[in-house]
């Protein structure tokens, strides 16, 4: 276990349920649900990164798709750009699974350097959520076609 980055990962998403919107906690949890998914599949795999981790793959597709859904309903950028970040680490399953010769090193590396940056768009869009409700006293969350009813739709345009 990276005792530094489960550190990081801790704090960052405590920040998040502390200062963030909605979309912050909600980004948090998914971290922190996939982290410790993605920890115990590993802890049983046998395979040790010299062969597709399927466990891990699992968990990443589920936090893919969990995030594409928060950036599409979320009034955010950030959850689009972790989207993104997920869906590089999706690509490393990928070439393992292409090509099985991939040193186990190189690919524990692709699927876990990733995390660091989206931890810090994390922090970046708490950080901004916080900005925006001192310079405007609110945020909305949501945007508008995702907005639940008889409330009132959030102004146009998403923000980080």
């Amino acid at each position: 276990m990276n005792y530094a980055f489960t550190a990081l990962m801790l704090v960052c998403c405590a920040y998040a349920f502390i200062g963030g919107g909605a979309p912050e906690r909600i980004g948090a949890a998914i971290f922190l649900i996939g982290s410790v998914l993605t920890y115990a599949a590993l802890e049983l795999s046998p395979l040790h990164f010299r062969g597709v981790e399927i466990g891990a793959f699992i968990v990443d597709v589920a936090s893919f798709l969990a995030f594409v859904l928060l950036a599409l309903r979320a009034n955010r950028y950030w959850p689009l750009w972790v989207s993104a970040l997920v869906g590089l680490g999706l690509v490393g399953h990928l070439a393992m699974l292409l090509h099985p010769r991939v040193i186990p090193w190189a690919y524990a590396v692709v699927l876990s350097i990733w995390s660091y940056p989206m931890l810090l768009l994390l922090v970046g869009g708490t950080f901004a959520h916080r900005r925006r409700l001192i310079r405007n006293g609110a945020d909305p969350s949501w945007t508008r076609s995702s907005a639940p009813p008889g409330r009132p739709a959030p102004p146009p345009g998403p923000t980080l």
